[in-house]
């Protein structure tokens, strides 16, 4: 289990399932002080600490400790976490996208 934003973040290329990619994508998460673009497609994974692109299809805002707590299924994402701003997002059905390419 990850207990870091950046332990989660730095571990993505090795869990990284290219056959769980239908398309490329970019995702943008904002973790409070932490921020990480990354960017998949059928062929790669790429993984940056920052905001390294203008726009990115997918965007998550939510708190490194919820980010985690989410990451180790400690925590199931609900219209509650969102509706309350827990959880912001652009496009929540596209955070499944990004689980499914670092998840069996």
């Amino acid at each position: 289990m990850a207990k870091t934003v950046a332990e989660i973040f730095s571990g993505l290329k090795a869990s990284f399932n290219p056959k769980a990619v239908k398309e490329a994508k970019t995702f943008y998460f904002s973790l409070g002080d932490e921020k990480w673009t990354v960017s998949i497609s059928p062929k790669e994974c790429k993984v940056e600490k920052g905001k390294t692109i203008d726009e990115a299809d997918c965007v998550l805002k939510t708190s490194p400790e919820l980010f985690v707590k989410i990451w180790n299924g400690e925590h199931s994402p609900g219209m509650g976490d969102f509706m309350s701003g827990r959880i912001k997002s652009n496009d929540p059905y596209g955070l499944k996208t990004f689980t499914a390419a670092f998840k069996e």
